[in-house]
């Protein structure tokens, strides 16, 4: 991979663009989806056609099929990925405000520090990095307290507490599986390896919706079109356009400015959700989110060398 590869400009700023806009704009897709159709059915619709699509492209393009080790591999990832973490998204964002899920999600590179620290020990808590975590953990605790005094200084509801400690979880997991992501057998081509976590988890995500009995309140004909362009939207946009972007700017920028997606989907989601769907925006929000912000800006600035990630199918 070459950083300094010669190609358009315009082709960066657009794979830019995607993974900052699209990526961002996909919790408020989500919501509007999730009102509507029960949240893992959404969610299992979503990655079984995205995955069934990347996964067909991959073999269409010569990659090798995974072998019985690494489908285990798949498997333990999309677990952790699209059932723990896509599934408590998809279910919070029934409770809790879309912009408020991208800002608790954008813990992930906080649990991703603390998972280095604690399972792959490639990383030391310095004192910079503590405080980067403690600012994390106060954004989220100023969106949750329920503190009268606190309460009256910052106005405005505080979020779900199931909601924001289903995403917290959610969080936690994706976090988890980064770190075994560079333990595990997996497909050398990304493709293949994305393409195969997300049908996989697709297939998960339907096993645990029907178990809970999704299925029967699903009623298509009664489904508004809005809800399924954001399906749609999710589809193309956020998973395939949003992974062919990714993947293709891993092999033209830094890590270092490709991780810079990590700050600024919750900024789009936060005024995405103000802007379309009447979403709060008082104190309470933005000194959350600022605060976690410079959390995931102060971490990604300490990581020299960041720990290879997951397939990142959107959010």
């Amino acid at each position: 991979m070459s950083a300094q590869s010669h190609h358009p400009r315009w082709k960066t700023l657009l794979a830019f663009a995607i993974i900052y806009f699209v990526w961002g704009s996909t919790y408020y897709a989500i919501r509007v989806g999730v009102h509507e159709v029960p949240p893992l059915l959404f969610c299992a619709l979503r990655f079984l056609a995205a995955g069934l699509l990347v996964f067909g492209w991959a073999i269409a393009a010569g990659e090798r099929v995974p072998s019985a080790r690494q489908w285990l591999s798949v498997l333990l990832l999309a677990l952790l990925i699209f059932v723990i973490d896509y599934g408590f998204l998809f279910w919070a964002e029934q409770r809790v405000p879309s912009g408020v899920c991208a800002v608790v999600l954008a813990t992930i590179p906080a649990f991703m520090a603390l998972s280095e620290i604690v399972i792959l020990r490639t990383q030391k808590l310095t004192l910079r990095l503590s405080i980067a975590l403690l600012l994390g953990i106060a954004g989220v605790a100023v969106l949750m307290s329920r503190s009268n005094s606190l309460g009256g200084l910052l106005g405005g509801a505080p979020i779900d507490t199931f909601g924001a400690i289903g995403l917290i979880i959610g969080a936690l997991s994706w976090s988890i599986a980064s770190a075994l992501t560079r333990k595990l057998s997996l497909p050398s081509s990304k493709i293949m390896s994305s393409g195969a976590q997300m049908l996989a988890g697709g297939v998960l995500l339907a096993i645990v919706s029907a178990a809970r009995g999704e299925l029967p309140s699903f009623h298509p004909l009664s489904i508004s079109t809005g809800a399924w362009i954001a399906l749609l939207y999710l589809i193309f946009a956020g998973s395939i356009a949003g992974f062919t972007a990714y993947i293709w700017l891993l092999h033209h920028q830094s890590p270092t400015k490709v991780g810079t997606y990590a700050y600024v989907n919750p900024v789009v989601a936060v005024i995405l959700g103000y802007w379309l769907g009447g979403e709060p925006l008082g104190p309470r929000t933005m000194i959350g989110s600022l605060c976690v912000i410079l959390s995931v800006i102060t971490i990604t600035a300490l990581r020299a060398r960041p720990a290879l990630e997951p397939v990142k199918a959107s959010t």
